[in-house]
């Protein structure tokens, strides 16, 4: 549920940020939703019990392309 609301929040901040046509938003809704997914699914492996290496190595896979970073845009501290 948090990450639902973290993600409205963005798509919604983000007229804020820059202007952009429509197809340009949905591009970025569809962007974001990806990178959710991919989250997800890292910690859907890291709860599997198939290690740190292997899930980030998925993650790192998932998000080639779509966004910024080796953490598919997100990074936490450790």
């Amino acid at each position: 549920m948090k990450l639902k609301i973290a993600l409205l929040a963005v798509v919604f901040a983000a007229p804020v940020w820059a202007q952009h046509s429509a197809k340009e938003t949905q591009e970025d809704i569809a962007r974001h939703r990806a990178m959710a997914a991919a989250h997800t699914a890292a910690a859907q492996c890291l709860a599997d019990g198939k290690g740190e290496k292997v899930c980030v190595a998925e993650l790192q896979k998932a998000c080639k392309g779509l966004a910024i970073g080796k953490y598919c845009g997100m990074k936490h501290a450790h």
